[in-house]
């Protein structure tokens, strides 16, 4: 890769210039590829932006590979910023590794391949779009952006500048999911005619969130918490604990609720088998419950339709068990998220599935894992499991329903132009307002 060109060419005139001098030249281990580390000039130098749970959890992922090499952290959390920052020096045991608030400090750096994006979803595509711009490949968790202009956004982004990019939709790298898949597009369950989607909110998270009642009192700001970068592009509002950290995601400036968080996952598998992935429904119909005047305005115990072109229906509820369903005119296979436990009207189904995965024999490719598939694709230049078009499309229907829940009606779209049609209204809910100096 062209940023490792330096770090090759010091090897190589460093090694020349000790054979030429002819002394002894002690060469360490790792350099050598020893001690289970990848030589330099293979190794995958990385970054991370958001070091909270889930960005650490990542963090931590690439780093147990011997051919990545992580030596950047951001967060505008001072406390998960050090927390980060000592884990990554820690498991190298150097002090390499730099710290920052801004992410533009790691997207700008030369010598850094690629980035992990944890960051709450209303930040996903500046920062991407940033990283990609910035040569960078990405491995951005889901959904992949926080709504569908901003989708198309990262997209136009990474193919301008021919990037690798991984969604982090990782069921999609499950073998059971793989297999399943591939039954129902070579129609072993006959003709596909609806993916039935199963999202519940019964988790403690969301009854939690369900008893919080109006907006809470504005708080101080925590020290080290730079909280107006948080809120990036979105609207000036006072501090509040229950904003920020985790919760974000119950408020449609900052995240979708179940319908993104989860519904990434499921509605993606969906997508997959239905050999979907780069397109969508034509028509929306949705209802929810909103919680009237509180912090937390995204849609409970909500139903959806989603209506291909083909005539495929996709359909919802809040309802478990989580996971999707796909019925065809000969059978149906169930699909658990996590874990992918399999169900299926018949049996004989189940044992192809796993003859599917003995064999290895995939036709839609077999994953390696969600994020060696990203450090492999990188290497190789392939298109990852989940790339970015996949991410947009599978994010795209979730905030579709949730733009038809916030209007209360059934919206037609057109998946080739991306827009809403014959409603202006709807129409202007597909990008969000951006507060200055933030900007797509």
């Amino acid at each position: 890769m062209a940023v490792n060109q330096n770090r090759r060419s010091f090897l190589k005139t460093t090694a020349a210039a000790a054979s030429a001098l002819a002394i002894p030249y002690y060469v360490p281990a790792s350099v050598l590829g020893l001690e289970d580390k990848a030589p330099p000039s293979d190794r995958i130098v990385m970054g991370c932006i958001g070091t909270g749970g889930k960005g650490r959890h990542n963090m931590g992922t690439f780093m147990g590979f011997p051919d990545v090499q992580m030596v950047a952290v951001c967060d505008v959390d001072a406390k998960n910023r050090d927390m980060a920052h000592k884990q990554v020096n820690g498991h190298y045991k150097n002090e390499d590794c730099k710290a920052y608030n801004d992410f533009r400090e790691i997207t700008s750096r030369t010598d850094i391949d690629a980035v992990a994006i944890s960051t709450p979803d209303h930040w996903h595509a500046i920062a991407s779009i940033a990283a990609a711009n910035g040569g960078k490949d990405i491995y951005c968790e889901k959904p992949l952006a926080n709504s569908v202009a901003e989708g198309r956004g990262i997209c136009n982004a990474v193919e301008k500048n021919k990037r690798i990019l991984q969604t982090g939709t990782q069921e999609r790298s499950g073998d059971n999911a793989r297999a399943v898949c591939e039954l129902v597009q070579a129609g072993r369950i006959g003709k596909l005619n609806t993916l039935r989607i199963n999202l519940p909110c019964v988790d403690g998270h969301h009854l939690e969130a369900r008893k919080v009642e109006g907006i809470p009192a504005a708080q101080n700001v925590p020290e080290g918490f730079d909280y107006n970068f948080w809120l990036g592009h979105t609207a000036e509002v006072p501090y509040t604990e229950k904003r920020c950290h985790f919760w974000w995601r119950f408020n449609l400036a900052y995240g979708g609720g179940e319908m993104t968080d989860r519904g990434a996952h499921v509605i993606d598998i969906g997508q997959l088998g239905a050999g979907m992935d780069a397109t969508g429904p034509v028509e929306y119909e949705a209802s929810g419950v909103q919680a009237k005047d509180s912090l937390y305005n995204v849609f409970w115990d909500y139903k959806f339709k989603c209506t291909y072109a083909s005539g495929l229906e996709m359909i919802g509820e809040a309802v478990g068990p989580r996971g999707v369903k796909f019925e065809g005119a000969d059978g149906w296979i169930f699909v658990h998220i996590h874990g992918q436990k399999l169900e299926a009207s018949d049996e004989a189904l189940l044992k192809e599935v796993q003859a599917i995965i003995s064999k290895g024999d995939f036709k839609l490719g077999r994953s390696p894992g969600h994020h060696r598939n990203f450090i492999d694709c990188v290497k190789s230049r392939q298109p990852t499991i989940a790339p970015a078009e996949v991410g947009h499309r599978t994010g795209s229907i979730c905030h579709l329903n949730n733009i038809a829940m916030t209007l209360g009606r059934k919206i037609k779209f057109d998946p080739a132009s991306e827009q809403i049609l014959g409603d202006e209204e709807a129409a202007k809910l597909l990008s969000p307002a951006m507060r200055e100096p933030w900007k797509l």
